[in-house]
C-alpha cells in the first residue's frame, strides 16, 4: 500500500476512532518518582509525543501492585495517590488530538526483591524457595488488573492494554513451562489462558462500552508454544474481548524456525487469524515510512512504532512529510538524545538497549 495509507483513519470496536494507523509502542523508561508516582519528566515525555501525530498513544508498563515492580522507577497506576500525575498525562493526550491508553503490568516471578517487588511465581520451583500463587492470590492480582483499569478511566484515559508479553505474569501463565498448576488456571490451554480473559472480561464490565481494550503478546521464550498462543488468540479475536492486538515481535519480518508454521511469518500466523472487528498491529523494527507501509500490506490494521519514536518523538509527522523517512541510524550518541528531548533518566535507561546508545558517549 502507498505510504498515504498510513494516514486514513481506523475504527475501533469501542469509543473513537485512531486517526490514523500509527500507535506509539508502550516504552518503559524508567523516569517515574520511586512510588511510581508519574514525575516531571513522565509528564515532559508525554508532552512531546503528544504533539507527534500518533493516532494512539500507550503509556510504559505500569504496575497494578507495588509489589509487581519489574524496574525501578517504573510508573505505578497501583494507587489512588498516583491519579492526579495520571489525569495529567491523560489530559496532555487528550489535547494532542490522540487517543490514550495505560500498559497495565505485573512482573510475576519476575518482580525484582532489591526495589521492593515480590516474586509471584505461578507454580512451585520456578524460583528456588518460593512457592506459587494460590488461588486466592491469583484471584487478587486479576482483580488488581481490574481496578488498575477502574483507575486509569477515572484519569481520563481512552483505555488500557493489558502487558501479555515477555514472560511477564500474563505471559507466565500461558507457558506450559512456567505454569503447572493443579486449579482452574493450570493445566489446558483454556485453563492457563483463563487469568487473561478474566482480566479482560472484568474490565469491560467494570468499565463500560466506550473503555477501549488492547493485548500485547509475544510468543517467543519463557517456553510459549506459537499452536497455543494462535488458538488462544482465536478465542480472544472471535469473542471480540479487545479491541486491538498488539503483536511484540523482535522484527516484524521474523520467520517461524520449527512447528506447524514452519517457514511463515510470525505474523503471517496471527494476521490469517479471522479477527471480526478487532484491530491487529506489529512492532518490530519499524524504522523507516516504507516498512510501516509494507505492514499494511501483510495484513496488519495499524503499526507500533518504538526505537524509531525514541529516536524521533514525532515520526508520524516525519513519515508524513517524507514519504521516503528513514529513521537515524543505530547506535546514537547520548547527545543526540538529550538534544532531542530525553532526560537523563531516559538515557540511561536507553544505555541498557544493545547498540543504542554509542558506548562512552556523554
Amino acid at each position: 500500500m502507498p505510504v498515504s495509507t498510513l494516514f486514513e483513519p481506523l475504527s475501533l470496536l469501542h469509543g473513537p476512532a485512531m486517526r490514523n494507523r500509527f500507535m506509539l509502542a508502550p516504552l518503559t523508561n524508567q523516569q517515574s518518582e520511586l512510588d511510581g508516582t508519574p514525575s516531571e519528566f513522565d509528564l515532559d515525555w508525554i508532552d512531546q509525543v503528544s504533539q507527534g501525530g500518533y493516532a494512539l498513544i500507550q503509556t510504559g508498563a505500569a504496575t497494578v501492585e507495588a509489589s509487581g515492580i519489574a524496574f525501578e522507577r517504573q510508573l505505578g497506576i497501583h494507587d489512588d495517590s498516583q491519579l492526579a500525575a495520571l489525569t495529567h498525562m491523560a489530559d496532555s493526550l487528550r489535547a494532542g488530538g490522540g487517543l490514550s491508553a495505560v500498559q497495565l503490568h505485573h512482573a510475576g516471578h519476575r518482580a525484582n526483591p532489591l526495589i521492593g517487588g515480590v516474586p509471584s511465581p505461578a507454580s512451585t520451583g520456578t524460583l528456588d524457595c518460593i512457592k506459587g500463587l494460590a488461588t486466592a492470590q491469583v484471584e487478587r492480582i486479576r482483580d488488581s488488573f481490574i481496578d488498575a483499569a477502574k483507575r486509569a478511566q477515572r484519569a481520563g484515559f481512552d483505555g488500557v492494554a493489558l502487558h501479555g508479553a515477555f514472560g511477564w505474569i500474563l505471559s507466565e501463565f500461558m507457558s506450559p513451562a512456567l505454569n503447572r498448576r493443579g486449579d482452574a488456571y493450570g493445566g489446558s490451554v483454556e485453563n492457563r489462558a483463563r487469568l487473561t480473559i478474566e482480566v479482560l472480561e472484568g474490565i469491560r464490565k467494570a468499565t463500560g462500552p466506550d473503555f477501549q481494550i488492547g493485548w500485547r503478546l509475544s510468543v517467543e521464550r519463557y517456553g510459549l508454544r506459537l499452536e497455543e498462543l494462535r488458538e488462544i488468540t482465536a478465542h480472544i479475536l472471535d469473542r471480540e474481548l479487545i479491541d486491538y492486538l498488539d503483536l511484540a515481535l523482535w522484527d516484524s519480518r521474523q520467520i517461524v524456525r520449527e512447528g506447524a508454521f514452519l517457514g511463515k511469518t510470525m505474523l503471517s500466523v496471527f494476521t490469517g487469524i479471522p479477527r471480526k472487528g478487532v484491530r491487529v498491529g506489529a512492532a518490530g523494527r519499524v524504522m523507516s515510512a516504507q516498512r510501516a507501509a509494507e505492514l499494511l500490506d501483510e495484513g496488519c490494521d495499524f503499526v507500533l512504532i518504538g526505537r524509531a519514536g525514541i529516536l524521533q518523538r514525532d515520526f508520524p509527522l516525519q513519515v508524513a512529510a517524507d514519504p521516503h523517512y528513514d529513521s537515524p541510524a543505530l547506535p546514537v550518541t547520548a547527545q543526540f538524545l538529550r538534544a532531542g528531548g530525553l532526560s537523563e533518566r531516559f538515557i540511561d535507561h536507553m544505555r541498557g538497549w544493545p547498540a543504542f546508545v554509542l558506548p562512552g558517549s556523554l
